[in-house]
């Protein structure tokens, strides 16, 4: 099993493999096997080429279809790839079917997203949702494992309980899953416990696209030691922290990175995490600003704020990473439709977004650009808070 520190010549070589439909254009693909090659990095594998298809809708028995199907096989066996990861979930049958044709190891998306997980879960409460997570996506596709395959040698997608089940019947998988979740049950009502004792204190939550920065925010404010890299789903577990700001105290909690295409059973199985946010008085959204396709990530995390019914709540808009904002001054003459290449920070900061109904500002965590600016902005509304929550108290510290 390859460590995620490995050295490049140890890396799994691997392919990725998306389709363009109408529902999904080429530019927007391009964006997604992007991220799909930083999943790939993160798990410590390397992407050496990138296949796209053009369909009206996904193929039933091999997604991209038969003709695209050889040319893959054809490359792989050039070129001695160890792993072909696609873009969106794949069915059982499916990649069982692929993996006939290709000869080498298949995942898909959603399983790369869980092998993430299975090696960044610290806790044993991460771990246990994970594993939950696991054998929840595994259930449909015990005909898929790879035992017939000559290039079997582990790696990514072979961690954790999961993938150790191959002789292991639907019966014992679903009784596995049925104890974790009576385990998760018993965890999340001593959960629910601790966060009813914190109830006299505002609850701040950041939330946001994964790899936005929040753990690095949540350093700087609460002068903690939250782990933080330039990786997706650096943070599994919840960290919460007593903050105090201009002798106000709050809770500060830092939350799992959302994603898009997020695998429901990971949704379900961190619903305790997410519990975080849905109980949280104001949520802190930090979008990576620098992100050229950054309102779609702010799209993802509203939507993903609708599904576990936290949409409702406060919101502050904190658009990180400034630092690394590049564009070209546009000219006058020039009639290209704005974006970021085009359009500067300062000119960004006058349109939607600073008409925004929500509080927001602009700061570098890294370079603590603003950091003064972003507590006072905190603590005006906790402040604000607990005037109307407690109007004939008092707060002394």
């Amino acid at each position: 099993m390859p460590d995620f520190n490995t050295a490049s010549t140890n890396q799994e070589s691997v392919v990725i493999v998306g389709i363009i439909t109408h529902n999904q254009n080429e530019n927007q693909l391009k964006e997604y096997l992007d991220e799909l090659a930083f999943l790939v990095d993160t798990a410590g594998g390397k992407v050496i080429k990138r296949f796209v298809q053009r369909l009206a809708m996904p193929d039933s028995r091999t997604f991209v279809g038969s003709g695209k199907l050889q040319e893959i096989h054809s490359y792989i066996a050039e070129n001695d790839i160890d792993l072909v990861v696609f873009d969106d979930e794949l069915s059982g049958a499916q990649i069982r079917n692929i993996e006939e044709v290709l000869e080498c190891k298949v995942l898909d998306r959603n399983n790369l997203i869980l092998d993430i997980f299975v090696h960044r879960a610290q806790s044993s409460y991460a771990k246990t949702q994970v594993e939950l997570a696991q054998l929840q996506y595994t259930l449909p596709r015990l005909t898929r494992m790879w035992t017939h395959l000559s290039k079997q040698k582990g790696g990514i997608g072979q961690r954790g309980p999961g993938e150790k089940e191959i002789e292991t019947d639907r019966r014992i998988i679903k009784q596995r899953i049925t104890l974790l979740k009576e385990k998760l049950e018993i965890i999340d009502k001593q959960k629910i416990t601790q966060r009813k004792n914190r109830e006299s204190l505002i609850r701040v939550a950041l939330i946001g696209y994964t790899n936005v920065g929040k753990s690095t925010i949540m350093n700087l404010i609460s002068k903690s030691d939250v782990f933080a890299e330039n990786k997706l789903f650096a943070t599994l577990d919840t960290t919460v922290r007593k903050v105090v700001i201009e002798n106000l105290p709050f809770l500060l909690s830092d939350t799992v990175g959302f994603i898009r295409k997020l695998p429901h059973s990971l949704v379900e199985s961190f619903r305790s995490t997410l519990d975080e946010v849905r109980e949280a008085d104001i949520l802190v959204h930090v979008v990576d600003i620098s992100h050229p396709n950054f309102e779609e990530q702010i799209e993802v995390v509203n939507q993903t704020l609708n599904e576990i019914k936290a949409a409702d709540k406060q919101v502050i808009i904190v658009f990180n990473k400034i630092d690394n904002y590049h564009s070209v001054a546009k000219d006058e003459d020039d009639l290209t439709p704005a974006s970021q290449e085009n359009i500067t920070l300062e000119e960004l900061q006058q349109t939607w977004i600073g008409r925004s109904n929500d509080p927001c500002l602009f700061i570098s965590a890294t370079k603590k650009t603003n950091i003064p600016g972003f507590k006072n902005l905190l603590s005006k509304n906790v402040k604000d808070l607990y005037a109307k929550r407690y109007p004939y108290k008092t707060f002394h510290y």
